[in-house]
């Protein structure tokens, strides 16, 4: 037991000769005595409104000096929709679709002339061939564009076509495409309109065409040219 008691406190003093060496009684103290100050966060202070005013946007150097941009104003206008009716068109068999001569072709063209010479020029008058695009496939009639602008309104309006018997067909009229889309399919096909027939529009009011139809393969055929629809004075032109 007098061994052990010896033997720590020989150990104690070796300590403590070794903590004077590294002077850790000093930096102890001095911890002790330091007292540091607790450092808060900053707090975020919104700044204060004090009033505003209108200022010029800034430019870049590059287009200071050029005038502030002009805005177009676009009208975007309604778009036009037909009634469908009840009995939907059938579907034309392409393999057995017939394509017209020159010949056939030319002699429609020629008695649609002759139609167009007959009914006078108090209405405006448009010969147009039908093509394979026109009777089949995408069921879309273009019409010239100088026509369009002379006579046809400027925005997308309906169009109707009235046939030889006095029956009316409304069609959707494309301004800006100048032509006729949606109606027109219904027409061609109730008519059994073929590659080589030619059409004369015989535009008898505004958004009104009477359409007669030269057959390509019924050249000696008459056609009425009967206009059931009087025009009033206020549509007419």
């Amino acid at each position: 037991m007098v061994k052990y008691e010896d033997l720590r406190k020989q150990r104690l003093e070796e300590n403590k000769k070794r903590m004077e060496e590294l002077n850790l009684p000093l930096l102890t103290q001095a911890l002790k005595n330091s007292t540091s100050p607790k450092t808060t966060p900053m707090k975020k202070t919104k700044p204060r409104i004090v009033g505003t005013e209108l200022v010029a946007v800034r430019r870049s150097p590059r287009v200071a000096k050029s005038p502030a941009p002009e805005y177009k104003e676009v009208i975007h206008y309604e778009r036009v929709m037909i009634p469908r009716r009840l009995a939907t068109p059938t579907k034309r068999d392409r393999l057995f679709f017939a394509y017209a001569s020159d010949e056939e072709r030319a002699a429609s063209i020629e008695k649609a002339e002759k139609l167009e010479a007959s009914l006078g020029s108090d209405y405006p008058i448009l010969v147009r061939p039908m093509l394979p695009s026109h009777v089949s496939g995408g069921f879309w009639l273009g019409l010239p564009s100088n026509f369009c602008r002379k006579n046809l309104p400027r925005r997308d309006d309906t169009i109707t076509l009235i046939d030889e018997t006095g029956e009316e067909w409304p069609t959707v009229y494309l301004a800006q495409k100048c032509g006729l889309s949606g109606g027109w399919k219904r027409f061609a096909v109730d008519h059994d309109l073929a590659d080589g027939d030619t059409i004369v529009f015989h535009l008898i009011r505004p958004t009104k065409f009477k359409a007669y139809i030269i057959r390509v393969n019924n050249a000696n055929e008459t056609v009425s040219t009967d206009i059931s629809t009087s025009t009033s004075s206020s549509e007419a032109f």
